[in-house]
């Protein structure tokens, strides 16, 4: 008996230490609960919006589109204009030029290099003279709204790794996407969407595209981005079971707050908080995906202006689309990804009809906002990973080529939302193989994207595991020659 009540003393004053470190634990988290409310606006909103300091300056955008190209198009055959490349079609790559630079396991193993020039003639367009390829003839007539950056550049050289790295800042999975980062900081205009979502085009495919490339990393939970697909549930288990109507869900909520309530107080855990936060949004968006998702009101004016295959729903074009009504109802960071720019062989064919499938809608969706008073405030964002080399992968013929992967040099485009239409920034060598002006690396146009919002990428951090990480690591220096 002695010995039973001593155990029973001792495992009492376990649980007694258990209970004290859990509670303290906990008070410390009801503090992080405490500042996390009041920053973000919970406490006198219900509803997150942003945090008390953002932004640090006056934006130039309210909002982004960022129209994603998944596998990386060659800059060869859009927007980077090598002449030189075409005159010596099938000599081999200058030692010079190359410099021993690495490359990857697909082509360190030939033993020639033989360079090729785009099958696709480029000319001069808008009063910018900006230079396209005949590939982009509807990207071409909004020339003088867009600013082409040819001097891209990443450490990158594998689709994974440089895909992660441009969506969130490190080769390294775990981080914070941009717009985890936009929706943290700034919060949302539209308390019935959420202020970060993504679109992946339908019956697309090519490299993976994993959900962490839109994830909060260690971000709180509710600010990852939000996957709509086609079809007719939009957002997976948004819909309430037969049987469950409006007052019956707001019924199952209103209980279901109450016990997280009770849960909050007794164990002061933040999350629970955030929990409670995601219930009450996906309630409000029963409401709002639907209307939001549904195109039906548009007039066939605006389908024509997007494309024959805008109609249908989860394609570039319709998603393009969506991705503007989005836009008007406030919606801040919207993200579409379009997977099929992986061209190792056979690119000639391949880069037509993934130009087919995204030239008009990209340059209607500028066109539209413009048209709607909105591309000035809109930030629109087109382009991959990384870039493509300037010697074929494998057999070269004058038909047929591939193209490697190049993180040297590539380009993308950007408009509306305080860039400077009808810019060429940047440029590479005659062989679009190293650049010579204006390098561009990843963290100087995620400071520049950050800047336009309203946001100084050095002093927006987040502390994590005793350090403050921020979406551009140490490095990035905002494009200010771009802007107006």
């Amino acid at each position: 008996m002695k010995n039973s009540m001593h155990d029973i003393i001792n495992e009492s004053n376990r649980l007694n230490r258990r209970t004290f470190l859990g509670q303290s634990a906990g008070g410390l988290g009801a503090l992080g609960l405490s500042t996390l409310l009041h920053r973000t606006g919970w406490a006198a909103k219900g509803t997150p919006n942003g945090l008390p300091d953002l932004p640090h300056f006056a934006p130039k955008a309210k909002r982004v589109i960022y129209l994603f190209q998944s596998g990386a198009p060659s800059q060869i055959e859009t927007f980077d204009h090598k002449p030189m490349l075409h005159q010596r079609h099938g000599q081999e790559l200058p030692e010079s030029i190359r410099q021993g630079q690495r490359l990857t396991g697909m082509t360190a193993g030939q033993s020639s290099f033989p360079m090729a020039g785009s099958q696709f003639p480029f000319s001069r367009h808008g009063q910018s003279g900006t230079w396209f390829s005949s590939l982009l003839p509807h990207t071409a007539k909004v020339a003088d709204d867009i600013c082409v950056i040819n001097s891209m550049h990443t450490e990158a050289i594998n689709h994974d790794p440089a895909a992660t790295l441009i969506q969130t800042g490190s080769q390294f999975p775990g981080r914070p996407a941009i717009g985890s980062w936009i929706d943290y900081g700034l919060g949302s205009d539209n308390e019935n969407l959420p202020a970060f979502i993504v679109l992946i085009t339908k019956e697309r495919y090519g490299q993976p595209l994993y959900a962490r490339l839109w994830g909060n990393g260690f971000l709180p939970s509710q600010h990852q981005g939000v996957q709509f697909r086609s079809g007719k549930d939009p957002v997976l288990y948004l819909n309430n079971p037969p049987g469950v109507d409006f007052k019956d869900r707001r019924d199952q909520l209103d209980i279901l707050r109450q016990l997280q309530d009770r849960q909050s107080q007794r164990f002061n855990d933040p999350e629970i908080q955030t929990r409670i936060a995601q219930y009450e949004m996906a309630f409000r968006m029963q409401t709002s995906v639907p209307e939001i998702t549904n195109t039906t009101d548009e007039p066939d004016h605006i389908f024509d202006l997007y494309g024959e295959t805008s109609r249908d729903s989860g394609t570039f074009a319709a998603n393009c689309l969506l991705a503007r009504r989005m836009a008007e109802k406030g919606v801040k960071f919207i993200q579409l990804y379009h997977r099929g720019w992986d061209q190792h062989d056979d690119l000639p064919s391949g880069i037509q009809r993934q130009c087919k499938d995204t030239d008009q809608a990209s340059a209607a969706l500028i066109t539209d906002l413009k048209q709607r008073g909105m591309l000035d405030e809109t930030l629109v964002v087109w382009g991959g990973e990384f870039g493509r080399t300037n010697y074929s992968q494998g057999e070269l013929t004058q038909t047929n080529y591939g193209r490697d992967h190049h993180p040297k040099c590539f380009s993308i485009w950007m408009a509306g939302g305080g860039i400077q239409g009808g810019r060429t920034y940047g440029r590479t060598d005659d062989f679009s193989y190293n650049i010579v002006e204006n390098s561009v690396h990843i963290h100087d146009f995620q400071a520049t994207l950050m800047h336009l919002m309203g946001i100084n990428h050095e002093q927006f951090t987040f502390k994590f595991q005793g350090r403050r990480f921020r979406l551009t690591d140490v490095h990035g220096d905002v494009l200010h020659d771009i802007m107006v």
